[in-house]
């Protein structure tokens, strides 16, 4: 084993050292490319996982839609910039519309009553001109139609008007109802509608009686929702003549609640048809065979401004007519009226003309003595009576008792 030994040891010398020169380690620019390296792939993997992060909301989005398209290429995700431009308007609403057009309103009520169902219907009125009777009422009316039943509010017989008069798509419906005191009646225009349940109420007054008119004599309402009242300044009663009353056409429309008047006039001025007589008078009473005369002097002055055709002098039932200006009367009117008026020629504005009247009186007062008075008025070339601008210089009354 000696002989072994030495070539033993000989051998794992060499073997040794021929394993210790394989196995030698790096050196320093093997170590430089090994750290190159794996920063570089450490770099990689970082951005890789940043696409990632980026990329997985827009593939999970894709995938909850269904979307199959490959995903977006890397420079897209790329952050940006914002823009530095103002951004673009936002596109209108559909259910924007122009503010100037009224849009009608689909479920507005049909307001377009007839007058059977106005006579129908128990109403709520608008409150009538102060100091009518308490039967004039307001509250729950029954409307009527008869003349004879004074005192109560009537449908009258003017037509009634139909038309949108608010705006919401729908006609509402406009009448005259009226209620009677003493010989005239209050009057008052009155728009009707319809509730959601269809009972009908009361949308408002138009106008009344006393709202510087006296008389309302007719209306009529036009397809743009106006009411044209037909109004004058007299109701004519008992022995007024119709031909007396200025009319006028005023319209009103609903504004904010309430009706107000938009075009016409506003209020009535002098009658243009009318004059300015004033009468005067002197007499004389002497006695007379079977009984006294009595003359007398009347100055008619027309102070104007209109030309009175005719004046009439009234009040000469106080005798016999024996003298004077009885000759230029109208025959016919004295004779219908018993001679105790004469109509006469008439008086040109700013001018004056004298009567002569001589009749033959009692000697002495009887048990039907009285004061009397005389009065002058103004006629047109047609025989119409006329009322006076100033009628109380218009009447002189004669001194003592006949």
């Amino acid at each position: 084993m000696s002989d072994l030994e030495p070539r033993l040891r000989e051998r794992f010398t060499a073997y040794r050292v021929d394993v210790t020169t394989r196995a030698v380690g790096p050196g320093p620019d093997q170590a430089r490319r090994t750290l190159h390296r794996r920063r570089r792939t450490r770099a990689v993997a970082v951005a890789a996982a940043a696409v990632v992060l980026v990329l997985a909301p827009v593939v999970a989005n894709a995938a909850l839609k269904g979307d199959r398209t490959p995903p977006v290429p890397a420079q897209s995700v790329d952050p940006t910039v914002p823009p530095t431009t103002a951004p673009p308007p936002p596109t209108p609403s559909v259910s924007q519309s122009p503010t100037s057009t009224p849009t009608a309103d689909p479920e507005a009520p049909d307001g377009r009553i007839s007058r059977s169902q106005l006579l129908a219907a128990r109403l709520d009125l608008p409150a009538w001109p102060p100091a009518l009777p308490s039967t004039c009422t307001t509250s729950n009316v029954r409307l009527a139609t008869s003349a004879n039943k004074n005192f109560v509010p009537l449908l009258s017989d003017l037509e009634v008007g139909h038309a949108d008069l608010d705006g919401d798509g729908a006609e509402e419906t406009v009448a005259v109802v009226s209620c009677r005191y003493g010989e005239a009646s209050a009057k008052q225009v009155v728009a009707f509608d319809r509730d959601d349940s269809g009972r009908i109420v009361t949308l408002g007054r138009v106008v009344r009686t006393t709202d510087g008119v006296e008389d309302i004599r007719g209306l009529e309402v036009t397809a743009a929702g106006a009411v044209q009242v037909r109004v004058a300044d007299l109701q004519p009663c008992c022995d007024t003549p119709s031909y007396w009353p200025q009319e006028q056409l005023r319209t009103y429309r609903f504004k904010g609640g309430r009706f107000t008047q938009t075009d016409g006039p506003t209020k009535f001025g002098k009658d243009p048809r009318l004059t300015d007589l004033r009468l005067s008078m002197t007499h004389t009473l002497v006695d007379a065979p079977g009984g006294r005369k009595l003359t007398t002097v009347f100055t008619v002055k027309n102070a104007g401004p209109v030309d009175a055709a005719q004046v009439e002098l009234r009040g000469f039932n106080l005798g016999e007519p024996t003298g004077g200006d009885w000759s230029r009367c109208d025959p016919k009117v004295a004779a219908a009226n018993d001679n105790n008026s004469c109509l006469l020629p008439g008086v040109p504005a700013g001018e004056s003309r004298r009567y002569t009247f001589v009749h033959l009186v009692p000697d002495r007062s009887g048990a039907d003595a009285m004061t009397r008075a005389f009065h002058v008025t103004h006629f047109d070339a047609q025989d119409r009576e006329w009322r006076d601008l100033a009628d109380k210089d218009n009447q002189v009354q004669l001194p003592g008792a006949l």
